[in-house]
């Protein structure tokens, strides 16, 4: 049973800061481990001190949890005493001088171009002419515009004043509702276009999928789909195409701005596309991109055989 006050608290991060609804569900996920380690510990959430965070916190990295990982999770507690603060529940943030321990910043896996390409063109002629028509135009969105996960299941068949985003098939280009409720516009290429046409060609033929259902990617019962589904069919399908790898839709995303940059080297354009407040977030593509370079040189120049930086 979830403890009332994070049960208020999730609901102020949904309703009054309109946080989108991935964010409130790791939000609450996150809580509810701080619930269980209070309850471990004998103390209410109210009665949780500075030494119980810190241990916390160590035992999550002994148990191999990333520093980026606990970063995430005490910046969740750490909104959540601040609310209890403002409440007039608790008279000090306990998570507030916590930090997370430091760890390497890894860098995006984005898949080769070659891998990307026979991911976007796999077609199972056993599968499902509907499922098919779906996911592969939602493979061809994500890695042909770089849209996120929550962007892709947000789009709708018609713009409206209440859509999250949606598709301009005349003049080729998605809008969509990012990370901060900003919207951008990006352009949707002529494979995506005519995947999409496809999907659209046979959306309404499944009996569960009524006219009037707005998004643009659904189920059989005509429900929008959500992340989660959109991460299994995409493992899926990867496995499927004879990739190495089982991809995931942020994999796309990466791939869609590491070849870009490999092919334009336009860092600004890219931070655009993305939907990027600030350019330093687009940079960690400028690695992937030397990585490209450093491979190529490894495998074509004859000064690399024994391998860069060896005498």
């Amino acid at each position: 049973m979830t403890d009332p006050l994070v049960e208020r608290y999730l609901e102020h991060v949904r309703v009054e800061k309109r946080l989108a609804q991935r964010t409130v569900e790791l939000y609450a996920l996150d809580l509810q481990k701080l619930a269980g380690h209070a309850e471990e510990a004998g103390v209410e959430l109210t009665q949780v001190q500075n030494g119980h965070i810190r241990r916390w916190v160590a035992q999550m990295h002994g148990g191999g949890r990333s520093g980026r990982g606990i970063a995430l999770i005490l910046s969740g507690w750490r909104g959540f005493y601040t609310w209890l603060g403002r409440e007039g529940r608790v008279t000090s943030n306990p998570v507030q001088d916590v930090r997370s321990p430091k760890s390497p910043k890894p860098l995006p896996k984005a898949l080769s171009v070659d891998d990307a390409v026979q991911l976007a063109n796999y077609c199972s002629e056993a599968g499902d002419p509907w499922l098919e028509a779906r996911d592969a135009s939602m493979v061809e969105l994500l890695y042909g515009c770089g849209l996120r996960v929550g962007e892709l299941v947000g789009l709708d068949l018609q713009a409206s004043a209440a859509a999250r985003g949606w598709i301009d098939l005349d003049g080729a280009e998605a809008h969509v509702l990012g990370k901060g409720s900003k919207r951008r516009s990006t352009p949707v290429g002529a494979k995506a276009l005519q995947a999409l046409q496809g999907w659209l060609a046979l959306r309404g033929q499944a009996p569960g999928v009524p006219a009037t259902a707005p998004a643009l990617f659904v189920g059989r019962n005509g429900t929008r789909l959500t992340a989660q589904s959109v991460w299994q069919r995409l493992r899926r399908r990867s496995l499927q195409a004879g990739l190495a790898t089982p991809v995931h839709p942020h994999m796309l995303r990466h791939s869609f701005a590491s070849h870009i940059l490999q092919s334009s080297s336009d860092l600004r354009a890219v931070q655009e596309l993305l939907g990027h407040a600030n350019i330093t977030t687009t940079q960690v593509y400028t690695r992937l991109d030397f990585q490209h370079l450093a491979r190529a040189y490894d495998a074509a120049h004859p000064r690399a055989k024994l391998g860069r930086g060896k005498p």
